[in-house]
């Protein structure tokens, strides 16, 4: 089952004096939180919506102030913390992309049926993400590339990779 709420980002720091924090971004677009006007944020197992009074973007960070904070010390106590969207409220992503939370914990396999184990993480180091699948003997790391990945079935948690290519591109860590 989706999560019904996705991160978006976490407060790395305070900014300034004025309760601005500098935010990591934990999307593929930082440019997407300059239109945020609202998040959520985890507080005694509940998401509370927070309104966004300012937002800037800059060289791969955020920088915003939540409503209600105007001093450094109130922007201090939010540090580590999680901003959230609804789902409901998420970017429409185009054909065949896929929120990572969505893809971690996916079944692995092979158009061949065998299965190769459970996708972990997804890293992004550049022109294109790359999985990460624990296979009981190791991370298998595999370049998520149309000709590698066949098939993504999120309502199954199935990823189904082509067994042909598989040896040429991916590589096993142990």
């Amino acid at each position: 089952m989706p999560a019904e709420h996705l991160i978006i980002g976490q407060v790395v720091k305070a900014q300034g004096l004025s309760g601005e924090v500098k935010v990591k971004p934990l999307t593929d677009d930082p440019a997407r939180f300059v239109d945020l006007d609202k998040a959520l944020v985890e507080r005694e197992g509940g998401f509370v919506p927070v309104r966004i009074a300012y937002v800037r973007e800059h060289q791969g960070f955020v920088y915003l102030r939540i409503d209600g904070a105007s001093t450094r010390e109130q922007a201090e106590a939010q540090h580590g913390m999680l901003l959230f969207v609804a789902r409901a409220d998420a970017v429409d992503l185009p054909e065949d992309h896929h929120f990572i939370v969505d893809l971690i914990g996916c079944s692995v396999q092979d158009n061949l049926g065998k299965t190769l184990g459970t996708l972990t993480d997804v890293l992004q180091p550049g022109a294109n993400d790359v999985y990460v699948v624990n296979t009981g003997k190791g991370s298998l790391m595999v370049p998520a590339l149309k000709k590698v990945v066949l098939s993504v079935d999120i309502q199954q948690k199935r990823i189904v990779l082509d067994a042909q290519v598989l040896p040429e591109v991916s590589v096993l860590a142990d």
